[in-house]
């Protein structure tokens, strides 16, 4: 399994070397070389990767790694600052795409809760790939990285009643009441377990 392990890891990072020249040569930014990478070493294409929930793990864990390094370059002076980007620009990006995502997914036949659902899908985008960018750009501290910062702190936020909703589009019309009361009941517990984190 290890010997398997390496050889993966081997040949993901030989064809992204190709990938990621081929990337730099026609200004395409790395992280679609990375996403062009994968598509080419998977299941789906080549079939090169043979260990590939250990790959998973390891992709994981560099996600994790990612944000974090992103993180150093940030103090909780520097996000403070931005806390009105994270209310106002989060808020209005995500409303406003879930908006228009429930309105184009219900005029194309789609129920409503296949609509909502959708709509999460399409208001949430990826901090880990957004801000690669950014970093890549030397862009994280300007206005306009600030302001995706922002809206990335909210998504994230906002991700987690969107996920205690969710079940509650499954349900039918005659316990939607009961799971509403403990989608709320969650809620509150998530909020009150934050504060009271936050203190102790």
């Amino acid at each position: 399994m290890q010997t398997i392990l390496l050889n993966d890891i081997l040949t993901i990072f030989g064809l992204s070397v190709t990938v990621l020249y081929i990337c730099h040569r026609v200004r395409i930014p790395t992280v679609v070389g990375f996403l062009l990478t994968g598509l080419l070493a998977g299941p789906h294409g080549l079939g090169l990767v043979k260990a590939a929930e250990a790959i998973e793990i390891l992709a994981e864990v560099g996600v994790v790694l990612l944000l974090f390094t992103i993180g150093l370059e940030f103090s909780l002076k520097s996000l403070w600052k931005i806390r009105k980007l994270v209310l106002i620009s989060g808020f209005s990006q995500v409303l406003l795409t879930f908006l228009a995502a429930l309105i184009i997914v219900l005029a194309l036949g789609r129920s409503l809760p296949e609509a909502v659902f959708i709509g999460f899908l399409i208001s949430l985008s990826s901090t880990a790939i957004v801000m690669k960018i950014l970093q890549e750009k030397a862009e994280v501290e300007s206005p306009h990285g600030n302001t995706t910062l922002g809206i990335l702190i909210f998504q994230d936020i906002i991700v987690v009643p969107m996920m205690l909703f969710i079940p509650l589009l499954a349900g039918t019309a005659g316990n939607y009441g009961e799971k509403l009361l403990i989608f709320i009941a969650e809620g509150v517990g998530i909020i009150l377990f934050v504060i009271l984190g936050s203190r102790h």
